[in-house]
């Protein structure tokens, strides 16, 4: 029986690094919402069976409109709300997803140039290991700073890589993550650290240098040059 692989996509980010009271998700890229170029990734894509989107509470019903329903997302099985933390909200979208999904892939909303290549990969990938996550070797030499603002030791640069998503899961290990991270009270910086925490194995996949979240004026600078070369403009 074919593998079933549910994407849950948490877009609840503000607008404040962007300088204005829109969220960043909702900013026009080429004329469209990034987070309707981000949808539209897993819209096409033959790995994927089903989205949760998941957003802040007052805007369920206008991205439901204005975005799922205008853009043709009909993946989208449901856009539900987010909670105070992004963590929170990717566990929303895993009960909202329930049972009946073998994979669970998670992805930022403002990460609009995920390849088909890259989230079929991780899909594979992650029914053989369990739990993967994309990334990309850094490219700049890193130091820890201490508190105080000087540098404390530079760090192994072969060995450091900076995370993006997605990152996918088997259904049972993620799950189980969330209810260990609920159980606790722990938070971390994403979710494949939830896993890393139980002592499984995560396997890195290289990712793109292309794939990258906006969250600033740069950023979007950026993507709009991304978009124009993938255009051939």
């Amino acid at each position: 029986m074919p593998k079933r692989t549910v994407a849950i996509v948490p877009a609840g980010g503000s607008g404040k690094r962007m300088g204005g009271p829109l969220s960043k998700q909702y900013f026009l890229l080429a004329g469209k919402p990034i987070l309707a170029h981000t949808l539209k990734r897993f819209q096409e894509s033959g790995a994927i069976s089903a989205v949760i989107l998941v957003v802040p509470a007052d805007d369920v019903e206008p991205v439901g409109k204005t975005i799922v329903d205008r853009y043709g997302l009909t993946k989208v099985k449901a856009v539900i709300p987010g909670g105070t933390q992004r963590q929170d909200s990717v566990r929303n979208g895993l009960d909202a997803a329930g049972e009946g999904y073998d994979i669970i892939l998670i992805h930022d909303g403002v990460r609009p140039f995920i390849s088909d290549h890259l989230i079929s990969r991780a899909v594979r990938e992650a029914e053989t290991f369990g739990a993967v996550t994309v990334g990309c070797p850094a490219k700049d030499t890193i130091k820890s700073i201490s508190s105080e603002g000087f540098v404390k030791n530079t760090l192994p640069r072969d060995s450091i890589w900076t995370i993006q998503t997605p990152q996918a899961f088997r259904t049972d290990v993620i799950v189980e993550a969330h209810r260990r991270a609920v159980a606790d009270g722990y938070y971390g910086t994403d979710d494949a650290a939830l896993v890393e925490r139980m002592g499984i194995p995560v396997k890195a996949l290289a990712g793109s240098y292309d794939n990258i979240k906006i969250t600033t004026k740069e950023d979007m600078a950026l993507a709009e040059r991304i978009m124009a070369l993938e255009h051939g403009l």
